[in-house]
């Protein structure tokens, strides 16, 4: 307990699945969290349970690819709060789609929510880290950042771009004490993954690729991103923390 006292963290996306989880065990590990989402209802129904806990938390409605969003989410963080230690990048979308099936507009889609909406928040927060002294900034990629995956060239590419440019920004802002990393799930259980699980017949794909005989859940993602907003992880910048149960071990 108390892994986070005293740091404030913005999460995306934080509405179900993973999100949630992390806005949650932040919380409960002393951080106050700004956590956003478009899903509204769901992410209120996450920071109520978060306050009855006794953990400080605010609902923010956010778009990830409006800049002026993104300008009023960090301005609400300072202004309740006082700084911004912590960002977790982790809204995005999937995208089942082959290069050849897709239509431009829904690989332009996926770029803006899982790529360019990552770089906004880092756009704008990173000054307010430099004010702040330092911070931590986690980018959720995938092992589809890492290796190829069938079915999901969209996706992959946008998180395989935000594996390097986390790097970059590891390089850039490391004398500024602020350290960017990207963190990159397997197959996790949620409702993100499920329509591809119990519609899809993907389980067996998965299943094949995957080390361990089950599948994750979104604390095991959770708990990473913990690790590396807290100060246990002071010397650990551009680098990737792979959760995947195995699947890129072959």
């Amino acid at each position: 307990m108390g892994r986070l006292n005293g740091k404030v963290a913005i999460i995306t996306g934080a509405a179900m699945g993973m999100g949630a989880s992390e806005a949650k065990l932040f919380a409960k590990e002393g951080a106050k969290v700004i956590a956003t989402d478009v899903q509204v209802e769901a992410l209120n129904q996450v920071v109520q349970e978060i306050k009855e806990q006794g953990g400080d938390a605010v609902a923010l409605k956010h778009n990830v690819v409006s800049e002026d969003e993104w300008k009023s989410v960090i301005a609400e963080a300072v202004k309740r709060y006082g700084k911004v230690d912590v960002l977790v990048n982790n809204a995005g979308i999937s995208s089942p789609k082959t290069i050849v099936n897709m239509e431009m507009a829904e690989w332009n889609k996926v770029m803006d929510i899982n790529l360019n909406g990552c770089v906004i928040g880092m756009k704008y927060v990173i000054p307010e880290m430099q004010k702040a002294g330092g911070g931590s900034i986690i980018n959720i990629s995938s092992i589809g950042g890492i290796v190829g995956m069938a079915g999901t060239s969209p996706y992959t590419a946008a998180k395989g771009a935000l594996r390097v440019l986390s790097k970059s920004a590891a390089v850039e802002y490391g004398k500024d004490r602020i350290r960017v990393n990207s963190l990159h799930p397997g197959i996790v259980v949620t409702p993100m993954t499920l329509p591809s699980m119990e519609e899809g017949g993907a389980i067996p794909y998965y299943q094949a690729h995957t080390q361990l005989p089950y599948f994750g859940e979104p604390d095991d993602i959770a708990y990473g991103a913990l690790y590396l907003a807290s100060d246990e992880s002071r010397f650990m910048t551009g680098a990737e923390l792979v959760i995947d149960g195995g699947w890129t071990a072959l």
